[in-house]
């Protein structure tokens, strides 16, 4: 339980905007779980390109409008329960996709959203996995369906979710081609994926036979060079929008719309954009399935998280600038008592 006179802390933007905007406020009230909510103490929340593009105002259908907490994911320890919430007791460990919200030392979350992290997973390993690897199967596995003896191409493969999908691939049989820069192909070859060069145009050169599906996060250019390597009848799936959010030139709305076209277009593909987001309002199930089952692989050992580092959520701002500036391998998890 919440000690007396403890308070809260969280990582809150004020405006949108660069990582300047960024503050870590101390003090607050803890927050009261409301009907059907538990009060969640946090352990950890990872530090995501998802939240640069939510600072920068560019994600897309975000209800909220600053002043808010950021945090897409979180881990922790339920402290009391509210009104009708009967499901966890204090002590269960939980975990929650909460978009924005998850980087304070204590949240509400409603108790229906909750999965439970099995015991003998650190918090840390736990939250490396509810954003980046949900992403990463659900793609693999629900969206582009890829087949054991498949082949796949990941762009950003050195990153959090390019990691995700690598040891995915590796662990269902599935071949893997990376692009990243030349600082991250030891890590790509590490995870069983053939690295190649982030800016290679004439992707199919370096793929004879082509991929089953192509995974693109980049957007804006990216995605024809992508669709080019994807065989007939595969597919090529976008998610996100990194050279816009960037400000390396394209347009969130014409990818929309791209994309949509070229699947509509009798070219013998497939094309998708995945929103973890989306995918769960319209499949709730699916996503404590999805992360129950990861969970069971993480304490079977069958999955070893790329944690480049730490950080206390004090420097949050030092997060950001390094994942905008592409030097994370894999993923920044942030600790909100400074505990790194």
């Amino acid at each position: 339980m919440a000690a007396t006179g403890e308070t809260n802390m969280r990582v809150v933007i004020q405006v949108f905007g660069g990582p300047d905007v960024l503050t870590v406020e101390r003090g607050g009230a803890i927050p009261e779980p409301g009907d059907g909510e538990v009060l969640v103490r946090v352990e950890a929340s990872s530090a995501a390109f998802t939240d640069i593009i939510i600072r920068k105002g560019l994600y897309p259908g975000l209800p909220e409008k600053p002043p808010f907490t950021l945090g897409y994911d979180m881990v922790g320890t339920v402290e009391r329960n509210g009104s009708g919430a009967d499901a966890f007791a204090p002590g269960t460990r939980v975990a929650d996709l909460t978009t924005i919200g998850g980087q304070a030392r204590f949240v509400c979350r409603r108790q229906d959203d909750l999965t439970i992290v099995p015991d003998g997973i650190a918090p840390v390993d736990a939250a490396a996995l509810i954003l980046s690897y949900v992403t990463a199967w659900q793609m693999l596995m629900r969206v582009a369906k890829v087949p054991q003896g498949g082949r796949i191409l990941v762009h950003g493969a050195g990153g959090a979710v390019g990691t995700a999908m690598l040891e995915l691939a590796r662990l269902n049989g599935i071949a893997a081609w990376g692009t990243d820069f030349p600082e991250k192909h030891d890590l790509i070859s590490n995870l069983g994926g053939t690295p190649l060069d982030a800016g290679m145009e004439d992707l199919s050169s370096a793929i004879p036979g082509g991929v089953d599906a192509a995974f693109d996060p980049l957007g804006g250019a990216s995605y024809a060079r992508s669709l080019d390597v994807v065989k007939p009848g595969g597919m090529l799936v976008g998610y996100g929008f990194l050279e816009q959010a960037l400000g390396h030139g394209g347009s969130i709305p014409m990818d929309f719309i791209k994309l949509r076209l070229w699947d509509w277009l009798p070219n013998g593909h497939a094309t998708a954009f995945y929103s973890i987001g989306a995918m769960r309002r319209k499949h709730p199930a699916w996503f404590h399935e999805d992360l129950s089952h990861l969970f069971a692989l993480l304490a079977q050992g069958r999955l070893t998280p790329t944690i480049e580092k730490t950080l206390p959520m004090e420097q949050v701002r030092a997060a950001h600038e390094a994942i905008e500036a592409g030097e994370v391998r894999g993923k920044i998890v942030l600790l909100p008592w400074g505990e790194a």
